[in-house]
């Protein structure tokens, strides 16, 4: 089976993630996915098949006879972003010849707007139909680590150590490692496919953390409200009105940190509002989180004790410092990018991996591309060439982990 067939199939489940719900993993459609690649691995002839009780999908390469080199992994996540539909996906195949794209009569993908499309002329697009996302964020990396290993066991001239493949749930609202079996997997050194056009091989991402805040207000008629009512919306708008305005999403970029209001909602009694903290520096994301509680304490100060509450989790951290003591996981990464003719490029990614926290839980683990656009919305997509690139670059992988020892 081809990648892009693999990857068309994946995608027809539903896998979305829930960041509300406390189970593991947040949504058992999940599960129906890892069912699904259960199956379809074992039948490939990898070893040791499983999915546990949480959703973690685990299976074995074992190595090529004689080869005795450290065990490597690959990993990649099955839920899709709560930010749009998974649903009812209904991908199509386009060859790009440049230009916008025509999603369906009243959606439309422009070029101008979608920088990095350009690359694509001439290529194979896997697109929506304008009204769910597409699911190549990470089922793409689903699709090229399996069709590496099926291309693996159809040529033993291939030699190998010892391969673990891995595939989590709700990476999407940061709990991917949450129950990861480490010991389990047996890698030494791990790499999740989870990025975008291929060449990328990132080893550092944002420390990050989310925060809640609570306001309590005190309602009054508004023609008798001076000196009685405290507006718990207002009072919530004022807090991100206190925050740097040059530090957000929209107005940064590389190792630039932000502070990203995602949600707010209540009245004038309550209020809540949902953010997210990011910096590459960790000096810099201890500094924004200072200043998210000292906002808190001003309002209190000026409003009364107890009106705003400020909760701060810490999410994930930057695994540079991680994989700095094993860069040649880095090196060999790229080696294998050059050994295809593509350009390597380590980028700080705006965001985290699950890689993230599996490398600060003791399995170095740098991230790969998997030729994917625009992900978490109606625009993404994903080119079947750089798919079938990666499945090439994930075998070239193998094939020189396996000469060290």
């Amino acid at each position: 089976m081809k990648t892009a067939e693999r990857f068309l199939k994946y995608v027809s489940f539903d896998t979305q993630s829930d960041e509300e719900s406390q189970s593991i993993p947040s949504t058992a459609k999940q599960k129906v996915l890892g069912e699904y690649l259960v199956g379809e691995m074992k039948e490939m002839g990898l070893s040791d098949v499983r999915m546990d009780e949480y959703g973690y999908v685990y299976a074995y390469l074992p190595a090529s006879e004689g080869v005795d080199a450290k065990p490597i992994g690959f990993i990649a996540h099955m839920d899709t972003a709560p930010a749009e539909s998974g649903t009812n996906v209904k991908p199509r195949i386009i060859h790009y010849e440049g230009g916008d794209i025509q999603l369906n009569p009243n959606v439309v993908t422009k070029a101008a707007n979608f920088k990095g499309l350009e690359k694509l002329i001439g290529d194979d697009l896997i697109i929506t139909d304008g009204t769910t996302l597409l699911g190549g964020d990470d089922k793409a990396g689903i699709a090229e680590i399996i069709e590496a290993m099926d291309y693996l066991i159809h040529h033993p001239e291939i030699r190998h150590g010892k391969i673990c493949v891995g595939f989590t749930p709700d990476e999407e609202i940061g709990r991917g490692p949450l129950k990861f079996d480490i010991a389990g997997f047996g890698a030494e050194y791990a790499y999740t496919v989870d990025g975008g056009p291929v060449g990328g091989v990132e080893y550092e991402n944002f420390n990050a953390a989310s925060a809640k805040l609570t306001v309590h207000g005190v309602s009054s008629h508004t023609g008798d409200a001076k000196g009685k009512m405290i507006n718990a919306i207002r009072i919530a708008a004022e807090f991100v009105s206190r925050l740097p305005q040059d530090e957000i999403p929209e107005r940064t970029t590389a190792r630039e940190g932000f502070f990203h209001v995602g949600e707010m909602k209540g009245d004038v009694i309550n209020a809540e509002m949902g953010m997210i903290i990011r910096d590459h520096d960790m000096q810099k994301f201890e500094e924004k989180k200072k200043l998210a509680q000292k906002i808190t304490d001003d309002l209190n100060e000026e409003y009364g004790a107890g009106t705003a509450e400020i909760e701060i989790k810490d999410t994930y951290f930057n695994m540079k410092e991680k994989v700095l003591p094993h860069m040649y996981i880095v090196d060999q990464a790229k080696a294998a990018y050059q050994k295809k003719g593509i350009e390597a490029k380590s980028l700080p990614v705006r965001g985290g991996t699950d890689g993230a926290t599996l490398s600060f839980m003791g399995l170095p683990c740098p991230n790969l591309s998997t030729g994917g656009m625009n992900a978490h919305g109606i625009h993404e997509l994903v080119s079947i060439q750089q798919m079938d690139t990666m499945v090439d670059v994930i075998v070239t992988i193998c094939e020189m982990a396996a000469q060290r020892v």
